[in-house]
């Protein structure tokens, strides 16, 4: 039992030494982006690095496509990355365990205030847009059954299939509340799918309902459609880059160029960015690079 004690704590010193060392190995005036693991996601992360490279003399270590909110939540708190984006209404319910509120500014100001106390995080400026959970079905479904909002919908789905993200299942402004609320029903329990896989499902036949984002590009170019919230059950997602407070002390630049990217994101914009890189296959880097010289913000 000794040895047993023994070994683990040399384990657990070794796995200690382990840890800092990789902290102090760090390249001195370098910070770490991260961001989730979908398209657009992607592009938000390399817009920070490269809009943070322009406009300041801090290097970026790209960890991009992490994982879903929970993996970079606990990232960006253990120090292992210094930045993503976030939307709000995740950071609300998912991460504060708080009921969802239709109110954006609400929002906003209590998750700024609770990551501050909490974690010790910086809620920045808003980047401009909302990529609110989208409810989508296929075109062809709505035209014929006249389908413009969830409610309709609601009736047609013990004869459906659904498919939805692991996340999207687990979370309390997900399914769970999104079935309540709707009183939803589906011929099976929903399918489990990556969210890259979801829409050709859909176009496919393969489910006949999915929830997807608000912002994504291939919503038009697979001629689906969102359904209207008509009991407004998802609260506000605006999407806001989340910053360790000990990276901003060290980085005063970092504010400022982070400062700028607020307001400077439509939906429409952001719709724009992701069809280019699902819809046409456009590298992400050359796609915000062309975004970021349209709005003026590289300098360098």
């Amino acid at each position: 039992m000794k040895k047993r004690r023994f070994l683990a704590l040399c384990l657990s010193s070794f796995s200690l030494i382990v840890a800092i060392a990789a902290c102090n190995t760090r390249p001195q005036n370098q910070i770490v982006i991260g961001s989730k693991n979908f398209t657009e996601q992607l592009i938000l992360g390399e817009l920070l690095a490269q809009h943070i490279e322009a406009n300041t003399n801090i290097k970026v270590d790209r960890r991009l496509n992490l994982g879903g909110t929970f993996v970079c939540h606990q990232a960006i708190t253990a120090g292992e990355i210094d930045a993503y984006v976030e939307y709000t209404g995740t950071a609300f319910t998912a991460i504060l365990k708080k009921p969802p509120i239709s109110n954006s500014q609400q929002v906003y100001q209590q998750v700024k205030q609770a990551y501050a106390q909490q974690f010790q995080l910086e809620v920045t400026e808003p980047l401009g847009f909302n990529n609110t959970f989208a409810i989508i079905i296929r075109g062809e479904d709505a035209r014929k059954e006249n389908i413009k909002t969830i409610s309709q919908a609601a009736k047609k789905t013990p004869e459906w299939k659904a498919g939805f993200g692991y996340e999207f299942i687990e979370r309390k402004d997900g399914f769970p509340g999104l079935a309540r609320t709707y009183g939803l029903r589906f011929a099976e329990p929903p399918r489990v799918m990556d969210l890259g896989l979801m829409y050709r499902a859909l176009k496919e036949k393969q489910v006949d309902l999915v929830a997807g984002n608000s912002t994504d590009g291939l919503i038009d170019r697979l001629d689906l459609t969102v359904l209207k919230d008509d009991k407004q059950y998802f609260p506000p997602y605006d999407a806001v880059p989340i910053v360790r407070q000990q990276t901003l002390e060290k980085y005063p630049q970092l504010r400022q160029a982070l400062q700028q990217l607020g307001g400077t994101i439509t939906e429409k914009d952001m719709r724009s960015l992701n069809y280019q890189v699902d819809g046409e296959g456009k590298d992400v880097k050359q796609v915000v690079q062309q975004f970021l010289k349209s709005k003026g913000l590289v300098k360098k």
